[in-house]
């Protein structure tokens, strides 16, 4: 007679533990309350402040006069060409830094991937544009880079017949990608570097055992593992880049005329320079509305990406 195995005991279900009383409950969530005050008091509490003022039509020339608006002020908002351009400005700048800067990113996390004399130095020097202060940076590309006579990037670019050249008034959207890219580039590339890190060696062995050259082991083992980092990174670095300002502010001013002024810098222009802060709050809740929906269906990714398979 041939033994049989013991079947496999089931796997219990944990069901929920037993209900604590009231007062121990309270006990334990006790500590949590000055964090959760803090909270609500630093972001809900200006956001219902700003809803209100969205509600009323105010003009800091005229403190004296106020009134009940409704919601005349996002039907003035959604129907003001400066609006709709901001918007448009706001896509066009976030989707090229973000494109340019992963490109980028992934090309340099495969060079740093290798092996070679001075790695660790190349990698600080990479890394070194993302830990500049953002006003600091705007300041050096818009006086030592852009500068028509002495910038560096008509030097660079003079064998090419390239002389003098105004890239802030003549190239504004170009100048702003430019030097966003060259700032959150570094950020792609940890992102993606960290991916190639986490490959398993045995995987790339195989394929180099199997005859595979280096491209198609890129593009058939390295780039689907890589998917999910570099979704990770699109999705980050649209959120961040989405709330540009002080390179706008310090280099173009929204200009020449209204051609980079993005989300951020038209409520600054409806705040400080019209004075009308009904529409300004009414234009701040649209932007927090459209980005509470991005970052939910980001986060929604996000979590997706790093779930378990089971």
């Amino acid at each position: 007679m041939t033994a049989t195995a013991p079947p496999a005991p089931a796997r219990e279900r944990r069901g929920p533990g037993p209900k604590l009383p009231l007062g121990e409950r309270w006990s334990r969530r006790g500590p949590l309350l000055p964090a959760l005050l803090l909270v609500v008091l630093f972001t809900q509490l200006p956001m219902a402040v700003t809803v209100y003022y969205s509600l009323q039509s105010r003009n800091l020339l005229r403190p004296d006069e106020s009134a009940f608006a409704g919601f005349d002020n996002y039907v003035a908002v959604v129907t003001d060409a400066h609006f709709r351009g901001a918007v448009v400005n706001t896509v066009v700048l976030t989707a090229g830094v973000v494109l340019l800067a992963m490109a980028l990113g992934v090309a340099l996390a495969v060079l740093l991937d290798q092996r070679f004399l001075g790695r660790g130095v190349v990698r600080t020097l990479l890394i070194t544009p993302f830990l500049v202060m953002p006003a600091a940076a705007a300041l050096i590309w818009k006086h030592a880079m852009f500068n028509p006579l002495f910038g560096v990037l008509n030097w660079v670019l003079s064998p090419f017949g390239v002389d003098r050249v105004d890239w802030v008034s003549e190239y504004p959207m170009f100048s702003l990608v430019l030097m966003l890219t060259w700032q959150w580039t570094p950020f792609m590339m940890l992102i993606v570097l960290a991916g190639l890190q986490s490959q398993d060696p045995e995987v790339l062995e195989a394929a180099k055992v199997d005859g595979a050259n280096a491209l198609q082991t890129f593009r058939r083992i390295t780039f689907p593992h890589l998917r999910r980092f570099i979704e990770l990174g699109l999705l980050l670095g649209s959120i961040f880049i989405v709330n540009t300002f002080d390179p706008i502010y310090l280099i173009t001013q929204g200009g020449p005329g209204q051609a980079t002024t993005n989300l951020p810098y038209f409520i600054y222009q409806v705040t400080f320079r019209a004075f009308e802060v009904g529409e300004a709050a009414a234009a701040g809740v649209v932007v927090v509305l459209c980005t509470i929906l991005i970052a939910s269906f980001a986060l929604r990714v996000i979590s997706g990406l790093f779930r378990e398979e089971r």
